[in-house]
């Protein structure tokens, strides 16, 4: 699939490449986004060349893994990453960060809603899951904003960096954003 580029009010989200592998790698110096993610740590320049020549174009080409930057419209700045992983048929996995200058302006919730919609309209994906290392409050409040149920913790559910650790799941059906879903959804009636 060729990449997209999607805009929301304040928002636009691009593929990235090779002319913005510096600002990748400059954004992601952030401890708090090396702590919380599973990229490399330390973070070299030769993974963000990697991540922006290599990864992000072979993800878009294999309809593997679809990688936005979150960027602002007017200055071109870069927000933020989003990217949705496809983990099972009609199951996307999202996941995403923010530089350290323009956390708590709601932008990756914007992000994340948009993608989102684009995933169920344009994928035909039913399930968007979110997971977060247990502590990863940040992460968690941007799922909650942007509508996703949360479902529980995963009992070493994520492998960061060489260590098993707990996360939430959580996820956002097209339902939650008044969408249509390309297969039937029968919830499990409450049991009272």
């Amino acid at each position: 699939m060729d990449p997209v580029t999607l805009t929301s009010e304040r928002l636009l989200l691009r593929t990235v490449g090779p002319h913005d592998t510096d600002a990748v790698y400059d954004a992601v110096q952030d401890p708090e986004i090396q702590r919380w993610t599973t990229i490399p740590s330390p973070y070299l320049p030769e993974h963000a060349t990697a991540f922006t020549e290599q990864m992000v174009p072979d993800g878009w080409v294999d309809c593997s893994m679809f990688t936005f930057g979150v960027f602002l419209p007017v200055s071109g700045e870069l927000a933020g990453m989003l990217a949705i992983t496809m983990r099972s048929l009609g199951v996307g996995e999202i996941g995403f960060w923010a530089t350290k200058e323009h956390r708590g302006n709601g932008y990756i919730t914007e992000a994340a809603l948009t993608a989102s919609r684009w995933a169920f309209t344009q994928l035909a994906i039913d399930r968007v899951e979110w997971r977060a290392e247990v502590g990863n409050t940040g992460s968690r409040a941007v799922a909650e904003r942007a509508g996703f149920t949360i479902e529980g913790t995963l009992r070493s559910g994520i492998n960061n960096k060489g260590v098993r650790r707990d996360c939430w799941i959580g996820s956002l059906l097209p339902s939650d954003l008044g969408l249509p879903s390309t297969a039937p959804y029968l919830p499990t009636p409450r049991q009272d």
